[in-house]
């Protein structure tokens, strides 16, 4: 049975909101199934709709899904990216990770982003800076086909490249960027369903410290990093001393802690001056 689409709207919003979820979301699910925009849908409340689609996203919606992966697709430094549950969706604060490689980037130089998940990163840095060389490694082939879609619709020349870290991979690179798992194992259990239920683990936790693949990527950049060139890792929410004292024990300069717009230390710059 048709329902009103303003009566079918007032409905599901007001069970959203007595659910806990956005109410907003029911108009995102509704424009993205009559391929209308919300303007539209505000000014057609007359029109006669089918409503067992929309109560069918919805249902993943109250189940914990998030909004992106039951739309596909996500915003990122003013670009839509593909996104699905093979990769983690991206997230405003890692757009402080790219600002930080734009800026020390040489003029043509070469880039590896490690862990690539969506491209979100390499494929942004590359649009912005098409000089650059970019390279984006995975170790889960599942992630490096989502990271290709975006490549192909977005016009991009990144190179794509299975590889546990750097193992895979041959050369040295000037910029060493990645936004690895950081949650340390006891957090990971405390996350939001959305996130620890819906996101892939591999690309959330490394483990009991959280830090255990930031200090690999550190071991392995040692010979793969180009003189003068920078390692630039997000990193997670009170682990600044942690970055520090790793960094300092293995022979790295912490250049610069780069907060975000909360104020967390967020992204770490590194290199080896002098060594």
């Amino acid at each position: 049975m048709l329902h009103r689409l303003d009566d079918l709207r007032a409905r599901h919003r007001e069970d959203a909101l007595q659910r806990g979820v956005n109410p907003r979301d029911v108009d995102l699910l509704l424009g993205d199934l009559l391929g209308k925009s919300l303007s539209w849908l505000f000014a057609h409340g007359d029109q006669s709709v089918d409503p067992e689609p929309l109560e069918t996203l919805l249902a993943r919606r109250y189940a914990g899904e998030p909004m992106q992966y039951i739309r596909g697709r996500a915003d990122f430094y003013s670009r839509e990216f593909l996104v699905d549950d093979r990769v983690l969706i991206p997230r405003p604060e890692t757009e402080l990770l790219v600002e930080a490689a734009l800026e020390r980037a040489p003029q043509g130089g070469r880039m590896v982003d490690i862990g690539t998940g969506s491209g979100c990163v390499a494929i942004t840095i590359e649009r912005e800076r098409p000089d650059l060389h970019v390279l984006s490694v995975d170790r889960s082939p599942a992630a490096l086909a989502v990271a290709a879609r975006n490549r192909d619709r977005l016009g991009s020349r990144i190179a794509l490249a299975a590889s546990d870290l750097l193992a895979g991979v041959h050369g040295t690179f000037d910029l060493i960027v990645s936004n690895p798992p950081y949650v340390p194992l006891g957090e990971y259990e405390q996350l939001a369903v959305e996130v620890r239920i819906h996101e892939p683990r591999i690309a959330l936790t490394p483990g009991p410290r959280g830090t255990e693949i930031v200090e690999r990527i550190f071991d392995e950049a040692r010979t793969r990093l180009a003189p003068g060139g920078s390692v630039i890792l997000e990193v997670g929410y009170g682990q600044e001393q942690a970055l520090r004292d790793l960094t300092r024990a293995r022979g790295w300069t912490v250049d610069a802690f780069l907060p975000d717009l909360a104020g967390i230390p967020r992204v770490v710059v590194s290199s080896r001056h002098g060594q």
